[in-house]
């Protein structure tokens, strides 16, 4: 019995001893499992774990990028940046929001409506992100926010930078504006989602869009430390910004500014081209709109006059303005008619009051026409009859191929402006896909004369000016300052086109453009030149040019009879005004297009403001070649 005593305590001994080694060995294990633990997350994630406690710890608070400045070719600044002032608020810091709302409201005298914007705001942003509560506020209001700030716990009045565009609507179209950025701007652009912060505003049209990501500058970023409820209590760095790329231009503001007056605010456009570089020297859509609106926000209302101004303030009707050339498209029938040996300069053709073909009657804008015509006094006289015959003779297809060549039916400023559009240089395969109908005989001869399918803008027939009175050389249109010496440019001109050259020869005879300028001199030059009225004597500032009438009516024979003055006709009704020219005519250096929609005639309305300003482009020459000879401009 004893025995079995002793052998049973010998079980429990060895049970008991088996049991604590387990257990023992769990503790070491659960031990060693803590220790690795720690380890993990003290060592092989303490990089880790300190960044989340620096998250926590440590906040950033962004704000908007100093803009780049627009400057003109003489370094006038025509888009800055001024001093504004602002008051921001970051809810964290405030005690009692309502109440410091309803102090601001009264204060500011703010409206109800911008009471619940701040509260909208407030309510999706996070409470440590600065609330704008107003970033336009006048000097005496910003002054008496400050007087009683004490008053104002968490208030921040803020001098900012704001976008100002110092000539207002003079360079509206060609700049565009800057508004507040959209979820558009934000998921197409990424780096204005990156260096986005309430209240940046971004560029929505004109060169403001084109050359967003040079403009925009970079963030200047605050650090700050704060405490376990967020508050901030210590500013650990500041790391500045910097400013945006700033841009010069080729325009020269005193010809703008000039070009803006000479519209008067009627509907229509000016552009003035160097004709050897290429630049645009000056670039105005009438009427326009003042960009400084845009900076807060423009009001529905305001908007809504914009967008339903019957004289489309915001068309920028240079590039984008499509209409019927009228006669301004004959010094290219006349070329083209002669570059493929359909005509001689010779050939005479009898004008009378009108013509028949097939049936269809085809009038002069000259009642009983103008006697027999060769082609230099057909483009003096600007004499549709000879036209007809001339289309007639050359056909729309060969039409086509040189007005093409010479910038028609094609965007001119390449990669400056998302809103130019091509126009139309009709022709039998144009008209086959675009309609799906044959072309007629009908369609050749008033395409001759500016008429029927063919649209153009302002800035195509400047190019294709420009294009004839260089020689017939083919440019590069640019609004950013071409400082290749001319000398170098002319001399490439005069190669033969079969060498490489930058400015390849357009045509295949260069006494056919010869011609044709000289036809356009006398046109503006001599008696019975439909320009004539507007010639400058002073060789100085002589000019050539060509008018242009255009039709956006078809007239019918009573309509006709009748021969109503300008001012019977409904305004809409009216022709458009055209003039085409280049100078000064000895040594050729700009070409300018002006258009007056609903103007008239382009003898009466054009041609006169054609005159004026080539007075003003012609004295500021020399101030701009002491620019492109050697004088840098600081930016």
């Amino acid at each position: 019995m004893l025995g079995d005593g002793i052998g049973s305590n010998i079980k429990k001994s060895k049970l008991i001893n088996r049991r604590m080694f387990i257990a023992s060995t769990a503790k070491a294990v659960v031990f060693i499992g803590i220790v690795s633990r720690l380890f993990y997350l003290q060592v092989e994630q303490n990089k880790k774990y300190l960044t989340l406690s620096d998250k926590n710890r440590i906040r950033e608070n962004k704000l908007p990028p100093v803009r780049g400045e627009f400057k003109d070719y003489f370094g006038k600044t025509i888009a800055g940046n001024l001093d504004v002032y602002e008051l921001h608020v970051i809810p964290e810091q405030v005690e009692d929001f309502r109440i410091l709302i309803t102090r601001v409201k009264q204060i500011l005298n703010l409206t109800d409506k911008q009471v619940d914007k701040i509260y909208k705001t407030k309510n999706k942003q996070k409470p440590w992100e600065t609330i704008i509560i107003s970033e336009n506020l006048s000097w005496d209001e910003f002054s008496k926010i400050n007087y009683y700030l004490y008053d104002l716990p968490g208030l921040k009045p803020v001098i900012s930078v704001g976008r100002n565009y110092p000539y207002n609507e003079s360079y509206s179209h060609v700049l565009g504006y800057v508004a507040y950025a959209s979820q558009k701007d934000l998921s197409s652009n990424e780096i204005i989602n990156d260096r986005h912060v309430p209240g940046l505003r971004v560029g929505k049209n004109g060169l403001e869009k084109t050359f967003e990501n040079e403009l925009i500058g970079t963030n200047t970023i605050q650090r700050f430390e704060v405490n376990a409820y967020g508050k901030r209590i210590n500013q650990l760095e500041v790391q500045d910004g910097n400013q945006g790329n700033s841009l010069r231009i080729s325009i020269d503001t005193e010809i703008q500014n000039y070009t803006y007056e000479l519209l008067n605010g009627e509907a229509g456009s000016i552009s003035v081209m160097d004709i050897y570089t290429g630049e645009i020297v000056a670039m105005n859509s009438s009427p326009s709109f003042n960009p400084n609106d845009f900076l807060y926000g423009i009001g529905s209302k305001e908007w809504k006059d914009l967008n339903q101004n019957p004289f489309k303030p915001l068309i920028n009707k240079t590039i984008s303005g499509l209409y019927s050339p009228g006669s301004t498209i004959k010094p290219i029938v006349a070329l083209s008619a002669l570059e493929h040996d359909v005509i001689k300069p010779g050939m005479t053709v009898r004008c009378t009051d009108s013509i028949d073909f097939y049936g269809q009657k085809f009038h002069c804008w000259k009642k009983k026409g103008h006697g027999y015509m060769n082609l230099k006094n057909a483009i003096k006289q600007s004499c549709d009859i000879y036209f007809y015959e001339t289309a007639r003779l050359l056909g729309v297809d060969r039409l086509n191929e040189t007005a093409r060549k010479f910038g028609l039916g094609d965007i001119v400023l390449k990669d400056f402006f998302d809103n130019e559009k091509k126009g139309v240089v009709p022709s039998t395969k144009w008209k086959k896909e675009a309609i799906g109908q044959n072309w007629y005989l009908g369609e050749t001869l008033i395409t001759g004369i500016g008429q029927g399918y063919i649209q153009t803008t302002p800035l195509q027939l400047t190019l294709m000016t420009a294009q004839l009175a260089n020689g017939g050389n083919k440019i590069n249109p640019t609004i950013i300052p071409n400082n290749e010496k001319i000398e170098n440019i002319m001399d490439q001109m005069k190669l033969n086109q079969d060498f490489a050259t930058d400015y390849p020869s357009l045509v295949r005879n260069k006494e056919n453009v010869k011609f044709v300028l000289d036809a356009m001199f006398r046109s503006t030059n001599e008696v019975l030149g439909t320009s004539y009225r507007s010639r400058i004597e002073d060789p100085k500032y002589q000019f050539a040019g060509k008018t242009g009438t255009a039709q956006v009516k078809r007239i019918t024979e009573e309509e006709r009879e009748l021969d109503r003055e300008l001012e019977q006709i409904p305004y809409k009704e009216r022709d458009h005004a055209w003039f085409i020219a280049f100078g000064p005519y000895k040594n050729p250096r700009y070409a300018l297009t002006v258009l007056v929609e609903h103007g008239g005639s382009g003898s009466s309305a054009a041609a006169p403001i054609a005159k004026k300003l080539f007075k003003k482009i012609i004295d500021r020459h020399e101030e701009r070649e002491k620019i492109r000879t050697g004088n840098t401009i600081s930016l």
